[in-house]
Formats: structure tokens, C-alpha cells, sequence
């Protein structure tokens, strides 16, 4: 599995615009890609490809997010998207 943490970079964090672009993108992707913060369990992991679960991490600017998907590509590109500021 392939896995890679980054820090969210939008000023409002994971929420509404961003969870939404994120969400989005995963859902070109056929394979699993899941997101949880770093303090969290393996098992809390939230589906990329739901807006509402995204948000449900409660995840703010400045804070790590582990992303894992058996995708490769699929992990870089989400977690590209989660590095940059979607709030612009």
C-alpha cells in the first residue's frame, strides 16, 4: 500500500470548497484512497471520495493527513491537492 503525509495547506483546512475539489479528484480513481490524520487509527480512515467524510476529520490548515491508496499515482495526486491552498 501506498502512503504519504502532507499538511494541509488550505487556510480553512479540510472543509466545504476543499473536502469537495479532494473528494472530486479521488472519485477518478477505481481504486480505495483514504485519508486520516497522523494522531489517528488505521481504522478511522475516511473515504477520499466522500466530501462529508473529509470533513468529518476535522482537519485544519497546518495539520498532517496521512493519504494510502494500493494507487500510487492516486496517492501523489490527492495528496498534491491537499498541500496547496484550495481556498483561492
Amino acid at each position: 500500500m501506498a502512503s504519504k503525509t502532507v499538511i494541509v495547506g488550505s487556510t480553512v483546512g479540510l472543509h466545504a470548497r476543499p473536502a469537495s475539489l479532494v473528494a472530486q479528484a479521488a472519485a477518478e480513481y477505481d481504486d480505495d484512497i483514504t485519508l486520516r490524520l497522523t494522531d489517528m487509527d488505521v481504522d478511522d480512515a475516511v473515504d477520499a471520495g466522500s466530501s462529508m467524510m473529509i470533513m468529518t476529520l476535522g482537519a485544519e490548515n497546518g495539520d498532517e493527513v496521512i493519504v494510502e491508496s494500493d494507487n500510487e499515482e492516486a496517492v501523489e495526486a490527492i495528496a498534491a491537492l491537499i498541500e496547496k491552498n484550495l481556498d483561492e
